[in-house]
């Protein structure tokens, strides 16, 4: 199979193009290879590099022919600096995705598995152990925050909610830029799957981390940004008391979901889009992760801060069992493991700040 993967060149990307190539199809690369991303210019694997944006109609529609399926990677991710980020993500997310999936109905392909995110669902699943059962909080209070109260409280009782795992059908609730564009990717795939009676798959991920990862970016995962101070010798700093539960899955098995949602296509529902939850079933505080970094690199125990973001959830982590249900996906690195090669990964160069 000829596979289109648009941000090919990136962290996700690359290891996506690897495990196509070793499972026998012909990954095709398509990237801009954008500042905020790329301070310098990655060096490609041996495949087909198309250096070309995701928004140029007719570069795209160029790229498409002869393609089979397209794995659309390319994306501005994390939360970013402030909100006036927000043209730019907008721009690069729902347009990109939007031209993609025009010249994709043009040109006639009709398969598409999206690089989606668990942050659409914003918090998580909790329950209120009080008498109100599964509830659905409201955004924290600055207030609260301000105080050292960081766990969501119920909405009708004020209770200490219990936290838990979400399906891949809980409602949306995105609380920032970021999950807003994730969102309208998939809304816009799922038009276009039944305006064309197209194949698309969501894979919605988790925490990826992994070799590879760019460093000191504010564009970056908490991975990355911890990894980089204890590169530096400093402490990784952790915000909020660091409770913040979180699925940490490894790139090497997100890249191998996405070779198993590109060749289960044929049997997933026409003119639909699928979602699946894609994570580690390994859930994990942010602390958590500080200290297996910190340890592994041999540097200094993590700091907590106490600051918070006001667009920062507090606990999200997914059940991904339709994933290994429906397609037989299963992960295969650990935690442990994970963070202990991490630690020892080399690193992308630091992307361009602005």
């Amino acid at each position: 199979m000829r596979v289109l993967v648009t941000g090919g060149a990136g962290f996700i990307g690359s290891h996506i193009v690897t495990a196509l190539s070793k499972a026998g199809h012909e990954p095709v690369v398509l990237d801009a290879l954008l500042p905020s991303a790329h301070h310098v210019a990655p060096e490609v694997q041996a495949v087909e590099f198309l250096h070309t944006d995701v928004r140029d109609p007719l570069a795209v529609a160029t790229a498409l022919h002869g393609v089979d399926a397209v794995c659309h990677q390319a994306a501005m991710v994390g939360l970013g600096k402030d909100f006036a980020d927000a043209p730019e993500y907008v721009s690069c997310n729902d347009l990109g995705t939007a031209v993609l999936l025009a010249a994709m109905a043009d040109v006639g392909v009709r398969r598409l598995v999206l690089a989606g995110s668990m942050v659409v669902y914003g918090e998580g699943r909790y329950e209120c152990p009080a008498s109100h059962g599964v509830v659905r909080p409201g955004p924290r209070r600055p207030e609260d925050l301000a105080a050292g109260r960081f766990e969501p409280r119920c909405p009708a009782c004020d209770t200490e909610l219990v936290p838990g795992l979400v399906g891949e059908d809980a409602p949306a609730d995105p609380r920032n830029v970021y999950a807003s564009t994730k969102l309208a990717q998939e809304h816009l795939a799922a038009a276009w799957a039944r305006a064309v009676g197209a194949t698309a798959v969501s894979l919605r991920y988790h925490n990826v981390y992994g070799p590879g990862m760019p460093r000191d970016t504010p564009y970056a995962g908490v991975a990355s940004l911890f990894r980089s101070a204890l590169a530096r010798g400093q402490a990784p700093r952790v915000f909020e008391d660091g409770g913040q539960r979180r699925d940490f899955v490894h790139v090497r098995d997100v890249a191998a979901a996405n070779a198993v949602a590109l060749e289960a296509a044929d049997g997933l529902p026409a003119g639909a889009l699928s979602t699946y939850n894609t994570g580690s079933g390994e859930p994990h505080t942010v602390g958590d992760m500080a200290v297996a970094l910190a340890r592994a690199c041999g540097g200094p125990e993590p700091v907590i801060t106490g600051e918070y973001r006001l667009g920062d959830v507090r606990h999200v982590t997914a059940d991904s069992s339709r994933l290994r249900d429906e397609l037989g996906w299963r992960p295969e690195v650990g935690f442990a493991e994970g963070m202990a090669e991490f630690a020892r990964a080399e690193q992308r160069a630091s992307a361009a700040l602005r």
